[in-house]
C-alpha cells in the first residue's frame, strides 16, 4: 500500500507553502532521509524527505504549486510493499487460468432489433453507417515544473519572468512594512581592525585546535554587541502596541544570504555564549541555511540583528532593520586607509558600521554612543573580557 506524503508543520503563523522544486522524479528508487522536493516557506526553505526506502509512485503538487500544511504532495511506495507485488506476480507464473464461464447474452433490445430490420430494408441498401467514434478518455491534466518564460523580439532583446520565491516574497513584504511603519535612521562610525587583526593572528592555531573552529570576526562583534546593548537598552527592546517591551535577555540574529534568499538565523542568549560557541553557532547556520535545513524556530524572536555586508565587498551600506526589532548593526569590507595617530599618518585596517535605528523608540545620543561603544570593544577587546 502506498503511503501519501504531506507537507509537515514548519511553524505555528505558517499555513501554507510553495513547491520550489522536485529533486525527484516519478518511479525513481529512492533511500530513506533522501530529499525528494525543496520546499519554500515565508521564512526558510527546506526539503522533503522519503520516510523509508522505496519508491516515489506519484507527485500530485507540482512546482510552483502553493499548498496548505498537511496537504498530500505525492505519493510513496515502500520497498516491502514493492517487493510484496513482485512475489505475488511471481507466484501466478507458470498457472494455467481458468477458462472463462460463457457469458450469458443480454435480453435482446428491441430498439437494437428495429435498427437492424431498418439497416437490411432496401431503402438503405448500398448505404454503410459509419460506427460511431469511440470516446477517448479523459487524461488527467498535469501541471509541468516552473519554469522561467523567456519572451524574445525581433530585435533580439529577451525579457526573463522568474516568479517569486514564497521566501523572498515574505522578505519583501516585512522589508517595505518597515519601511512604513518605522522611523528608521542610520548613524555611521569607523573602527581599526589592527587589534582584532593581531589577536587572530597570535590565537588562530591554538584557538583552532582547541575548539574545532576558527576565530573569525562575527564572535568579536557579537560580543561587543551584547556589551553595547546592556549599556543601551533601548536598542534591544520593541514597541508592541504603546508600550516599550525592554528584555534582559540578547537573542542576535545574523543575517546569512541563501541563493533563495536572506535568512536570519538567531543565536539564542548570546550573552551566555563563549568566542567559540558563537563562531560553531554561525557556522553551523551557514551550512545548514546553504542546505535549507534551518528550522522556523531557528528564525524568529531575535531583538537585535548584525548584518556583514564586507564578505560581498561592500563599503558602506544602509542596513534595513528587521521588525518589530529595534536596530541593526551592519559591518563592512576592511580597506587599510591612512589615518592620523599621535599626530602621524599610520596605514590601518580600517571598518566602516553603520547602525539603523528606529527613532521612535531610541534616540540620536544613544545611537551614536552605542555605536562609539561597539568602537571601543572591537579596538580594545580586553575590554569585553574583563566587562568594563
Amino acid at each position: 500500500m502506498s503511503i501519501e506524503l504531506t507537507i509537515p508543520t514548519v511553524g505555528e503563523s505558517i499555513t501554507e507553502v510553495q513547491i520550489s522544486e522536485w529533486l525527484k522524479s516519478e518511479g525513481d528508487s529512492v533511500k530513506q532521509d533522501e530529499p525528494l522536493a525543496v520546499i519554500d516557506s515565508q521564512k526558510t526553505t527546506f526539503e522533503l524527505p522519503a520516510p523509508q526506502n522505496g519508491r516515489l509512485v506519484k507527485i500530485i503538487a507540482q512546482a510552483g504549486d502553493t499548498v496548505a500544511v498537511g496537504a498530500v504532495v505525492a505519493q510513496f511506495e515502500p520497498d516491502g510493499e514493492a517487493k510484496k507485488a513482485e512475489s505475488n506476480g511471481k507466484a501466478t507464473e507458470g498457472k494455467t487460468p481458468e477458462p472463462a464461464k460463457a457469458a450469458t447474452p443480454p435480453p435482446e433490445n428491441k430498439k437494437t432489433v428495429v435498427a437492424e430490420k431498418a439497416e437490411a430494408s432496401p431503402k438503405n441498401s448500398g448505404k454503410e453507417t459509419p460506427p460511431a467514434p469511440a470516446k477517448e478518455a479523459k487524461k488527467p491534466e498535469t501541471k509541468p515544473p516552473l519554469e522561467p518564460v523567456k519572451t524574445k523580439s525581433l530585435s533580439a532583446r529577451e525579457e526573463e519572468v522568474v516568479p517569486m520565491t514564497m521566501l523572498r516574497r515574505t522578505a519583501a513584504q516585512r522589508l517595505v512594512e518597515a519601511q512604513q511603519t518605522m522611523a528608521m535612521l542610520t548613524t555611521f562610525n569607523e573602527v581599526d581592525m589592527s587589534a582584532v587583526q593581531a589577536l587572530r593572528h597570535e590565537y588562530q592555531e591554538s584557538f583552532e585546535k582547541r575548539h574545532q573552529v576558527k576565530l573569525g570576526l562575527m564572535s568579536f562583534f557579537v560580543k561587543a554587541a551584547v556589551d553595547a546593548l546592556k549599556q543601551y537598552p533601548a536598542i534591544n527592546a520593541e514597541i508592541r502596541g504603546t508600550d516599550i517591551i525592554y528584555r534582559n535577555y540578547f537573542d542576535i540574529g545574523v543575517a546569512v544570504s541563501t541563493e533563495r534568499g536572506l535568512v536570519v538565523p538567531v543565536l539564542r542568549n548570546a550573552e551566555r555564549l563563549t568566542f567559540a560557541e558563537v563562531e560553531k553557532a554561525i557556522g553551523d547556520f551557514g551550512r545548514r541555511a546553504k542546505e535549507g535545513k534551518l528550522k522556523p524556530d531557528e528564525l524568529s524572536g531575535g531583538t537585535f540583528t548584525i548584518t556583514n555586508g564586507g564578505i560581498f565587498g561592500s563599503l558602506l551600506s544602509t542596513p534595513i532593520i528587521n521588525p518589530p526589532q529595534s536596530g541593526i548593526l551592519g559591518l563592512h569590507s576592511i580597506q587599510d586607509r591612512p589615518m592620523a595617530v599621535q599626530g602621524q599618518v599610520i596605514i590601518r585596517p580600517m571598518m566602516y558600521l553603520a547602525l539603523t535605528y528606529d527613532h521612535r523608540i531610541v534616540d540620536g545620543r544613544e545611537a551614536v554612543q552605542f555605536l562609539r561603544r561597539i568602537k571601543q570593544a572591537v579596538e580594545t577587546p580586553a575590554r569585553m573580557l574583563l566587562e568594563i
